[in-house]
């Protein structure tokens, strides 16, 4: 039998002869993603990489020939795009990967730390558009407006492609998520460059450029923001985005017969899709052990998308003391 992963299902199931005092425990392992999405996912960055690459060296050209600093600045953005494409791309091809006996969850939390470097780069790369920015309002340069324009229309017409093409990747996944806004990132810088360039052949007044690059700058760091973060919050084992443990606490108790109280609850994630959440349980008089576990995966699953659960039972005996009588390991792999 299959799980929605298109991996095999195994229970396991062992009781002991005596009872114990301690805890039952399960273990339920579910992957909340598909290989072929991943696949997909890999086909995308790596099309959106070969198209950023070439363009890349375009740009630096132009951006020198024409002096124009939203060129040069979009220019070194295009270089993170293209590192940040590459080790995007990587962390999911090593996703893949099958756990083993040292990285149990596999690789799969390759594709945070990806996402976590992509979103620092930002970081810098921001500081120094502002820097050169400010540089440039007290050093004025020549900037050529027509070759400016033509380099900014070619560019945006690439990375409209390249955004295109990783827009309908899946943009839950963090790192999935972090390429596609550096390339959303260039995709504003080199519209921020044909107004500039406009400005410039219009008017002449060539300070419009660095002010313009300034405001790219801004919103690159507000994009950079919002992956760190993210990716942070998943390195540090916080609770998943739309869960509450105190949310957890309240449903298991209000939903299920078999849960009298839910405490020591806690709750994580390898990456934003595969979650996971462990927990004790106290059950009433004469509810199995076995019972409350597959209720509880059950409704966790349901509820709140959790593919791996643990249980650690405390039945009830009629002197009101804590006992377990069995030992269930369930699970999916």
């Amino acid at each position: 039998m299959k799980n929605e992963s298109g991996h095999a299902d195994h229970s396991h199931s062992s009781s002991s002869g005596q009872s114990r005092r301690g805890a039952g425990h399960e273990h339920a392992h579910g992957h909340g993603h598909s290989h072929g999405a991943v696949t997909t996912n890999e086909t995308r960055i790596a099309v959106a990489f070969g198209i950023i690459f070439v363009f890349m060296f375009v740009e630096v050209i132009g951006g020198v020939w024409s002096g124009s600093l939203a060129l040069l600045a979009d220019a070194g953005h295009m270089v993170s795009d293209a590192v940040a494409l590459g080790l995007s791309w990587l962390a999911l091809r090593l996703g893949r990967r099958a756990a083993n006996d040292r990285l149990t969850f596999g690789y799969r939390r390759f594709e945070i730390l990806a996402a976590f470097a992509n979103g620092c780069t930002l970081f810098v790369i921001a500081g120094w558009i502002g820097y050169e920015a400010v540089r440039r309002l007290f050093e004025p340069v020549t900037v050529l407006g027509g070759p400016m324009l033509v380099i900014a229309l070619a560019g945006l017409l690439a990375n409209i492609v390249a955004f295109l093409v990783l827009n309908g990747g899946d943009r839950s996944n963090l790192n999935m998520r972090s390429a596609w806004l550096h390339v959303l990132g260039d995709m504003l810088g080199f519209v921020v460059a044909l107004i500039a360039a406009g400005v410039i052949m219009i008017t002449g007044w060539a300070p419009v450029d660095p002010l313009l690059s300034v405001l790219v700058a801004i919103l690159i760091l507000r994009s950079a923001w919002g992956i760190v973060k993210a990716s942070a919050h998943v390195l540090l084992e916080g609770v998943p985005e739309g869960m509450t443990l105190a949310e957890i606490k309240s449903d298991l108790e209000g939903a299920l017969p078999e849960v009298e109280e839910a405490h020591h609850i806690h709750a994580w994630s390898v990456t934003p899709e595969q979650i996971l959440v462990t927990l004790h349980v106290r059950s009433p008089i004469g509810v199995s052990a076995s019972d409350v576990i597959l209720a509880v995966q059950g409704r966790l699953k349901e509820r709140f998308n959790v593919g791996h659960t643990t249980v650690q039972v405390e039945t009830r005996t009629g002197d009101g003391e804590c006992a377990v009588d069995q030992l269930v390991c369930q699970g999916t792999t």
